[in-house]
């Protein structure tokens, strides 16, 4: 699985055990979920692009490196997707946003978009999807399959859980994405949802049932 990243900092890992927990609540794993996401925007950036610019000093002018935010887009996956985004904009505020919409089939799960929204120029730009869970993996294939027609640079995809049915799903679909996550779950149950898992993302973030 040398496309798989799971970043396993210490201070990633707390944050997603404190947000596991069935009593935290939405303020806490809302807030939990901003600070895991700017932690995890500083691996999934790692490589970006740089240039330099010329800048003076209090005491002389200097070549300094910086990033081209622009040149990145943030794509969430609506809705739970919003919570990931918040937190990286907010390390890299730049950044372009695109969002898709994508609910999923309660019958046959499988995923039916509803909205797409993205930046101009996509061929220009690095693409990182992000949606916190990573399950039966419809969505997420789905999602990049829709990017891939606008020919970005390159796409990653970042979540907070996955499960080996996820990652599988996804890798044989796109096996050129790099997936980076928190931690690959045992298992999906017979609903899609990771175990053990954290329950459904998108009803914690925005305290829905």
């Amino acid at each position: 699985m040398s496309n798989v990243h799971v970043i396993d900092h210490p201070l990633v890992q707390h944050k997603l055990t404190l947000m596991r927990k069935k009593e935290a609540s939405t303020n806490s794993f809302r807030r939990l979920l901003n600070e895991l996401a700017m932690l995890m925007a500083y691996e999934v950036t790692r490589d970006m692009a740089m240039q330099e610019v010329q800048i003076e000093t209090p005491l002389e002018t200097m070549t300094a490196k910086v990033i081209d935010g622009k040149k990145l887009v943030f794509v969430s996956i609506l809705r739970a997707g919003t919570g990931i985004l918040d937190g990286m904009l907010s390390v890299v505020p730049g950044a372009r946003v695109g969002h898709i919409g994508l609910y999923r089939d309660p019958k046959t799960l499988t995923a039916v978009e509803y909205y797409f929204k993205m930046p101009q120029n996509m061929h220009d730009r690095d693409v990182v999807v992000v949606d916190p869970m990573l399950a039966t993996g419809n969505s997420a294939i789905a999602a990049v399959e829709r990017l891939k027609e606008l020919q970005p640079k390159s796409i990653k995809f970042v979540c907070l859980l996955t499960c080996p049915e996820g990652v599988a799903a996804l890798q044989q679909a796109h096996p050129d994405v790099p997936i980076y996550t928190a931690a690959i779950d045992r298992q999906l149950d017979e609903h899609g949802y990771i175990l053990p898992g954290l329950g459904d993302a998108g009803d914690r973030i925005f305290g829905t049932k």
